[in-house]
């Protein structure tokens, strides 16, 4: 497993977010996380990310726990985030936002080549490149996003709501991008509210009510499943 994580409990204040949360994540694959919105689903990225610090549990990626590092640490280690709502910096140009994103130690040696890759997944981004990102739509904003995340080198990438907001045409560009990236050879760990779609690529999905996991499976029994196809997808 390149991420074990094991009964994590996570509070804001006095109020309890996650509640013994284990999930594992083979490497190679595309694992999802699905639930509704308040479920806890951006706290678990975030706490996996070392953005947020767990009260209680283990989080291990290739072995080594990382439960409570900085998230630079984090990062360094080779696990990516696309966060919720792109947070770019849009003061910045599209190159300046995707030098940013290799400044951490195991990106810097490759830049020039990061580069290279991102426009040539996101022709769009080398046409913009001197633009603030500020100035982008949406879909050119979550390219962005996903461009930066790609230029520190991850081996994992966790997605937060990578469609959200977006045109049904772009979700669908999306889709395609992470499709391609885990073609590459990346570990996806998927957050997402199309759970239709986010099932159907999944090879492992999980379902978080309440900050705890109720249902695990691999993605086509979940995406069979008659719960969770009435309570997430309205069938």
């Amino acid at each position: 497993m390149i991420l074990e994580v094991q009964n994590l409990d996570l509070f804001y204040g006095d109020a309890q977010a996650l509640s013994d949360v284990s999930l594992a994540v083979e490497e190679g694959a595309i694992v999802a996380i699905v639930g509704a919105n308040g479920a806890g689903k951006s706290s678990l990225i975030r706490t996996i990310a070392g953005i947020e610090r767990p009260r209680r549990g283990s989080i291990r990626y290739r072995g080594k726990e990382i439960a409570g590092s900085k998230s630079s640490v984090v990062c360094n280690l080779g696990i990516g985030q696309v966060a919720e709502g792109r947070q770019i910096f849009p003061n910045l140009t599209v190159a300046e936002n995707l030098e940013v994103g290799a400044l951490v130690p195991r990106g810097r040696p490759h830049m020039k080549e990061s580069f290279a890759r991102v426009y040539d997944m996101f022709p769009r981004l080398e046409e913009r490149h001197g633009q603030y990102a500020g100035t982008l739509s949406g879909g050119e904003q979550q390219m962005l996003a996903i461009g930066r995340c790609l230029m520190a080198k991850p081996e994992m990438i966790m997605f937060d709501e990578p469609s959200l907001g977006l045109a049904p045409a772009l979700v669908e560009e999306v889709f395609r991008i992470i499709a391609r990236l885990h073609q590459d050879g990346l570990t996806i760990l998927l957050v997402e509210q199309n759970v239709a779609h986010s099932l159907k690529i999944s090879d492992r999905a999980y379902v978080l009510e309440n900050g705890q996991i109720v249902l695990e499976g691999s993605g086509e029994e979940l995406l069979n499943d008659d719960g969770v196809r009435q309570a997430y997808m309205g069938l």
